[in-house]
């Protein structure tokens, strides 16, 4: 196999894995409730910014950072023609 094939294979089984895990958090899930994260929260999560929080049925929630260190909140793209992207604040 060569270089960019193995590299390639290891890629997608990191997506499927990660696939799952996202899957086990969110099918199924009703959305209960949406805001933005309080400047306390933020604070508290080393952020100079404030995301939306997508709080489920079941009191879990999500929310979008830069990346995966949690370097700051993150902006959501939406499918939505008048509101493309759901900004941090």
């Amino acid at each position: 196999m060569t270089q960019k094939k193995a590299a390639s294979k290891t890629e997608q089984s990191t997506r499927d894995i990660w696939a799952t895990e996202a899957r086990k958090i969110l099918v199924g899930r009703t959305i209960a409730a949406v805001r933005y994260m309080t400047e306390e929260e933020a604070a508290d999560s080393d952020f100079d910014s404030s995301p939306i929080v997508i709080i489920f049925d079941d009191g879990s929630y999500i929310f979008p950072m830069r990346d995966d260190e949690g370097n700051d909140a993150g902006a959501l793209a939406t499918s939505n023609e008048d509101t493309p992207t759901l900004p941090v604040i």
